[in-house]
């Protein structure tokens, strides 16, 4: 999602110093007025802001003063229908381009992203290759750009809020178009991020830490040979799946929590990621091979190196746009997400300093029977089925889905479990592939109506164990929510969510149903353990939204820093955000844990959207409640139809409310913590 949002930026040759000087705004009333004059009927806005947002990317190879007046009072379209006609042709052919250039993207990273194969040098080449690096310059050298942002003018984010309460579907459609065009990035610095983003990908996506080597003071194997786990996904997934081990769960759990500190700090041993010759005690660090200690090499930055890498990326393209997105916070906060970092940082600190974590805090412990721990913020005990034998689970999903192939052919099954008709569900499931990953999976959504959505998704020897299928599951709901969004919304151009928070809901809202889907059935099921579960989900993952978004703004302070400075920040963050936040409920300080996830590496300020995706699931699932599997179905269709509007148009129009923390706030004020102080 994070290179792909990255296609929708201008590009161009020249920076942005040979900006012309003749189209100021003398130039620009000038045409304004000519405008007004040709065309007096004709809504004078549209022509003030066209007229200026074409003006702002007008360059000197475009030509001079006289050539801007005449192309712009040649291609204005004053014309009603003739302006629909326009953008008709218009998202047809942007269609065309950017859905085949989506799919020649994927293509060109399969042998990174799938299994099959060793990754060479080659690979990587062409999968850090941008093919549309160039596409949106060649635009501007034929004028479609201008074209484009003169006839279909930009509008603000309160704009949108405001004025979008009374627009059509159709007119959404023509503002999501004046966004096309708004800066003019240098196509060398596209193909650049792209590299850089895709080399922390490759880095992500093969660091596995052999968990059959690992060793305590004892010297004993916890952990079965041939377990190698991807950070974080599958530590975490490890640690929540250790909560029914009553025989030895906390010790590897604690264990797990060590390994999670060594890379943090960057202690760990080259010689232990992603290899099973070694034996390795992350306690006291030492490398064994043989019965012999060797003398290991720690990674020493390689991993903030990374940040490091897209922070540059980022920079160099600062300049090339307005003020108002001028960094890369604005332009993923105001701009991607359509919520304002600051909103997103004062929700997220009003939850965590919230009351109702002590409450829950409270509860956890009782449950464990234990003074809480660092990583019981993936407390996974109000899950149903973390009650659950894994091993059970394991054989079930195993015999299942032995392969990639065995899931695709029972999407429609699952779909109608969910309430869909056969009908509907084949024709959903019809337009979703299901591939074999070397990470730990995910949801890409097709770029065109014909392009299919991919299930990435991780399936060991033995097959899908239940961690694997849980997470493929969630990512079944992206591509089912991609797939709605794009084939039946009107208009390509309002095609997609508000953000990425409101595919997240969908996925959270599947993945919390995968028992259903095993036609286990729950039969503890509880609104209050589910509640709690959620709350608990939130707790966790806006405290790392906090550490993103302050380790971006530390950067942004610190621009000249090297992977040292930044390993050193990120580290004294995380501890600052659990100290305010955690300690009290924890009862302990200085926890590194939170700079933990990977998304920080490889998704820079993707976090939040998690944050949101929870709160949204809930409001969703406290909308759908009590329907029927059909009446649910057909809800889904209709709230994930209504396309790309701003996140708080989507959320009335979806469930008549903002998105807002009170209401689980006040569900968890009326649990009772004697009634969930139990575990069962």
């Amino acid at each position: 999602m994070f290179v792909a949002s990255l296609l929708l930026f201008s590009c161009t040759n020249n920076p942005k110093s040979s900006v012309s000087q003749t189209m100021n705004d003398q130039t620009q009333s000038e045409v304004i007025s000519e405008l007004k004059q040709k065309y007096p009927s004709a809504n004078p806005m549209r022509i003030e802001r066209g007229v200026k947002q074409a003006a702002e990317l007008w360059q000197n190879e475009q030509g001079n003063k006289a050539d801007f007046k005449e192309f712009c009072l040649t291609n204005f379209v004053a014309d009603s229908l003739k302006t629909d006609r326009l953008f008709e042709k218009l998202q047809r052919n942007y269609e065309i381009l950017w859905g085949n250039y989506g799919i020649m993207g994927m293509q060109l990273n399969e042998p990174i992203d799938l299994t099959g194969g060793e990754v060479e040098e080659i690979d990587l080449a062409f999968g850090a290759y941008s093919p549309s690096a160039h596409l949106v310059q060649d635009l501007y050298n034929n004028k479609i750009a201008f074209i484009t942002a003169l006839n279909f003018p930009q509008y603000s984010l309160d704009e949108k809020n405001q004025l979008g309460k009374n627009w059509s579907q159709r007119d959404w459609a023509y503002a999501r178009m004046g966004e096309m065009f708004t800066a003019r990035i240098p196509s060398e610095l596209n193909m650049s991020m792209s590299k850089a983003s895709s080399d922390a990908d490759v880095y992500i996506a093969s660091y596995n830490v052999p968990m059959g080597e690992l060793r305590n003071n004892d010297g004993e194997q916890l952990f079965p040979k041939g377990m190698n786990l991807l950070t974080h996904w599958n530590l975490r997934d490890e640690i929540k799946a250790n909560y029914s081990n009553k025989e030895n769960g906390l010790e590897k759990q604690l264990m797990v929590y060590e390994v999670m500190k060594r890379i943090i700090d960057q202690t760990i041993p080259n010689e232990v990621i992603n290899n099973e010759t070694y034996q390795w005690n992350p306690y006291t660090n030492v490398v064994t091979k043989d019965g012999k200690q060797i003398t290991a090499t720690p990674e020493d930055g390689k991993r903030y190196q990374q940040i490091i890498n897209l922070f540059n990326e980022m920079q160099k393209q600062d300049a090339m746009y307005p003020e108002t997105m001028n960094n890369y916070i604005k332009r993923k906060f105001d701009g991607e997400m359509e919520i304002s970092q600051a909103q997103c940082e004062e929700l997220f600190t009003k939850f965590v300093s919230s009351p109702q974590a002590k409450k829950v805090g409270q509860i956890i412990s009782a449950r464990l029977g234990r003074p809480l721990q660092p990583f019981d913020i993936w407390y996974d005990g109000f899950k149903s089925r973390s009650s659950l034998d894994q091993n059970m689970l394991n054989s079930k999903t195993m015999n299942l889905y032995p392969n990639a192939q065995a899931l695709e052919d029972d999407i429609d099954r699952m779909l109608v479990d969910l309430g869909y008709t056969k009908e509907r569900a084949k024709y959903l499931a019809d337009k979703i592939a299901v591939d074999p990953a070397r990470g730990s999976g995910h949801a890409r959504g097709g770029t065109m109506r014909g392009d299919k959505a991919h299930l990435r998704t991780r399936i060991g020897e033995n097959g899908m164990d239940y961690k694997g299928y849980n997470i493929a599951i969630h990512e079944l709901g992206h591509n089912v929510e991609q797939t709605i969004s794009l084939y039946d919304v009107n208009d390509y151009m309002l095609n997609g969510v508000p953000n990425t928070s409101f595919t997240e809901a969908l996925a959270f809202m599947f993945q919390k149903r995968d028992l259903d889907l095993l036609n286990i059935k729950n039969t503890n099921k509880d609104q209050d353990l589910e509640t709690l579960d959620t709350f608990v989900s939130l707790y966790e993952i806006m405290g790392v939204s906090l550490v993103d978004m302050r380790v971006w703004k530390w950067m942004y302070e610190n621009p000249d820093a090297d992977a040292q400075g930044l390993q050193n920040a990120v580290q004294d963050i995380a501890k600052a955000v659990w100290n305010e936040y955690y300690a009290p409920v924890f009862g302990m300080t200085d926890q590194p844990i939170l700079a933990i996830y990977s998304h920080m590496i490889s998704y820079p300020l993707y976090l939040s959207a998690y944050s949101f995706g929870h709160l949204i699931h809930y409001q969703l699932e406290n909308h759908l409640a009590n329907l029927s599997p059909k009446e649910f179905a057909n809800e889904i269709d209709r709230i994930y139809m209504l396309g790309r509007l701003t996140p708080d148009r989507w959320m009335e129009e979806a469930v008549g409310e903002t998105i807002s923390i009170q209401p689980i706030l006040d569900a968890v004020d009326q649990i009772d913590v004697k009634k969930y102080t139990v575990n069962n």
